[in-house]
């Protein structure tokens, strides 16, 4: 029989269908959470990880050096519980990590950290207004005030010169309003479109989008450097001040912008130059048909780096790092022989080279990579770097994020000549003081083709080869995202681990950081051999003795949840339970609702419709197989989530049940591709291991 569990919290309700389960309890209560909370503090010995643990983590979400290279400014972001979001403060570190001081201590967020060319001022993104404007201060120890005052805030900036100028992404207006449609009928409340796309991620079109303009820090009137353009900079969903620079003589601003009449479709963004001095522009890239993004110019203000893929259409094509020589207007690849993706770059001081961050065989590493092309690794471990890269303005010393799966991003330094590194932040050591760690290891398993596979086995605390220990089976999202060692505040395998499974997260075909070839391999072929790289080693970790073979599971997110779905439909009764969030169940209603066209035409070869494409969604599409689904399976999804949208979630469900499978479906209203916010996942958590440990553990 159906029950029906409602939970009101502080931000909306959570639904929690379950089928079949007279086990289920209802969501633990705010007094039990201020219980916990209370111990987390106190040092009573060693306890495991838990998902309170996780939602006290303090974060590091973006840092900058100041220009003398003595202080590093960065955002930290503290979760609350009982009001469930997150609060950020800006706080500052000296750069041996002897002084720490908090620089804001409000109920506000800031972001989008900037210092002047001298140092003495710091500038930030503040929500204290009705909309977010940036806010300057005396550093380190001034009272910040407001330096703009746009309608619609400001989403991003960046700062050149001293005093010089900023330049700012604001939304302007630049289509007709309903009411100005309509004005007759001021009580409608309706969206009319007549082209694509009509929604982008998690918000709808409407008539606003991001601009770019100029203003000096003198004061004056900001400039629109698009005027009268319908096109947007920095580009959603995750644009920000990346995506546009300004050259250090402030004559001239290099910005992304994808100006083409098929946007939901195209990935041709281009590098446009803006000339402040007569408001004139030019296309650097044209004829690239890809992706080009993030322009950097060079310290020397000679040239600009920024990063392109090749492929038009294809998102997930490898990111290289081009170079355009603002005399001659030359374009040249300085990554011809790297096959990995360019995650992040900075320019040396003497503009002759780069530190970039990129994938290594499921790590991601610092290279050096210099201008004629040749480069080397100069990091090592089973880490991820990024996050933030910096140089102090001698370049002798390299600052930068790192993470493990069991430590959250912390700010480190590197001395280029000795390549010591040195911890400068611990912002969560008293937390994780007592907190049991777990072992992670690097495997390589066989593919079918004998083809090597890479994964990672984290195992539970207090691990013991002479027991048997139920098993996940992690399927990556993305598709093409590398699983590297990242403290991952939503699929946190020491999180997963420290509930007493061993996590297997193999980086299957189809994923960067193994050269471009192993990621093209699942376009096309979704639930071909990257399943069959799941299937490989999920099958091969099981003879290990301390497996328990009746206690295997499999779950994911996105194209992981894709994952779920599909083998539920081919395991073979290898499995005994899937755990589905956001997933792709059918590739044709998903066509029709998503919003960047140019995934599917890609990973798909083109619309459904066309019959020389129907048979790769016809094979590679979940729902086609639902008559195979015989395994407990929990889904769930944000009704905001407009790339996967949660209809698919509701036709999986839908057919789990009327099979009369074991079933379970969380919705959440408010929550869009992932589960922001604390409460939703402190529920979402324990459903998921209430539901696993059920089927898997004996």
């Amino acid at each position: 029989m159906l029950k029906v569990l409602f939970s009101v919290l502080t931000c909306g309700i959570l639904m929690v269908y379950s089928c079949s389960n007279p086990d289920n309890q209802a969501p633990q209560s705010k007094e039990k959470n201020e219980i916990d909370l209370s111990l987390n503090q106190t040092n009573f010995g060693e306890r495991t990880f838990s998902a309170i643990d996780l939602y006290s983590t303090k974060r590091i979400t973006e840092f900058i050096l100041s220009p003398d290279g003595e202080w590093i400014v960065y955002r930290q972001s503290t979760p609350s519980i009982a009001d469930n979001k997150l609060y950020s403060d800006l706080f500052a570190v000296k750069k041996d990590g002897s002084e720490t001081i908090q620089l804001t201590n409000d109920k506000f967020s800031e972001s989008n950290l900037r210092f002047s060319e001298d140092g003495k001022k710091l500038a930030f993104i503040s929500s204290a207004e009705a909309t977010p404007q940036i806010f300057v201060m005396d550093f380190p120890k001034g009272t910040p005030k407001k330096f703009t005052n746009l309608e619609k805030g400001v989403g991003s900036f960046n700062w050149v010169g001293n005093p010089g100028i900023f330049a700012l992404g604001s939304e302007v207006k630049v289509f007709k309003t309903l009411s100005e449609e309509y004005p007759e009928y001021k009580k409608a409340n309706m969206m009319i479109f007549n082209d694509l796309p009509i929604r982008h991620w998690d918000e709808w079109n409407d008539e606003f989008v991001s601009h770019i303009f100029t203003v000096p820090f003198s004061g004056g009137e900001p400039k629109d450097i698009m005027e009268n353009e319908i096109y947007e900079s920095p580009m959603k969903p995750f644009g920000g001040p990346e995506e546009y620079d300004i050259s250090p003589d402030m004559k001239e601003i290099a910005y992304t912008c994808k100006k083409v009449s098929d946007y939901a479709t195209s990935t041709n963004s281009e590098i446009y130059l803006y000339n402040t001095e007569d408001g004139t522009s030019k296309n650097i890239t044209e004829g690239m048909l890809g992706y080009d993004k993030v322009p950097k110019y060079s310290p020397d203000g000679k040239m600009i780096a920024f990063t392109s893929q090749e492929r038009p259409g294809f998102e997930s094509d490898r990111i290289r790092l081009m170079v355009y020589n603002r005399e001659t207007a030359e374009i040249t690849e300085i990554t011809k022989t790297l096959d990995q993706w360019v995650e992040e770059f900075v320019w040396a001081p003497d503009s002759k080279s780069f530190y970039v961050v990129a994938g290594d065989s499921g790590t991601e590493q610092i290279y050096h990579l210099n201008i004629d092309g040749t480069w080397k690794i100069i990091t090592e471990g089973l880490h991820k770097i990024g996050g933030g890269l910096h140089i102090s303005n001698d370049g002798k010393t390299l600052f930068f994020g790192k993470q493990t799966f069991t430590d959250p991003l912390d700010i480190y330094s590197m001395d280029i000549e000795s390549n010591k590194i040195t911890q400068i932040t611990n912002i969560n050591k008293e937390l994780y003081a007592n907190i049991k760690k777990v072992k992670v290891e690097t495997r390589w398993f066989k593919a079918t083709d004998g083809k090597p596979i890479q994964a990672w086995i984290i195992y539970p605390p207090d691990f013991d080869p002479n027991k048997k220990y139920p098993v996940v089976t992690y399927c990556q999202g993305g598709p093409q995202s590398m699983i590297s060692p990242n403290f991952h505040y939503r699929w946190n395998q020491f999180l997963m681990a420290s509930q007493g499974y061993i996590m297997l997260a193999a980086n299957r075909r189809g994923v960067p950081g193994f050269g471009q070839a192993w990621n093209d391999a699942i376009s096309k072929d979704w639930g071909g051999m990257p399943m069959n790289d799941l299937l490989a080693a999920t099958d091969q970790f099981a003879e290990e003795p301390y497996v328990d073979k009746d206690g295997l599971s499999a779950m994911g997110a996105s194209a992981g949840g894709y994952a779920a779905f599909w083998l539920a439909g081919h395991h073979q009764k290898r499995f005994k339970a899937f755990i589905a969030h956001c997933g792709v169940f059918n590739l044709f209603s998903k066509y029709g609702s998503t919003e960047e066209l140019f995934f599917p035409n890609w990973e798909f070869g083109g619309p459904y419709w066309d019959a020389k494409n129907r048979p790769n969604f016809e094979k590679n599409s979940p729902h086609n197989y639902v008559q195979n689904w015989d395994t407990p399976i929990l889904i769930s999804t944000g009704m905001n989530d407009f790339r996967v949208p949660y209809t698919q979630s509701l036709e999986a469900f839908t057919a789990a049940r009327s099979q009369n499978i074991p079933a379970e479906l969380i919705v959440f209203p408010n929550e869009t591709h992932f589960i922001s916010r604390p409460q939703e996942f402190l529920i979402w958590n324990e459903q998921v291991f209430k539901f696993l440990d059920r089927y898997c553990k004996k």
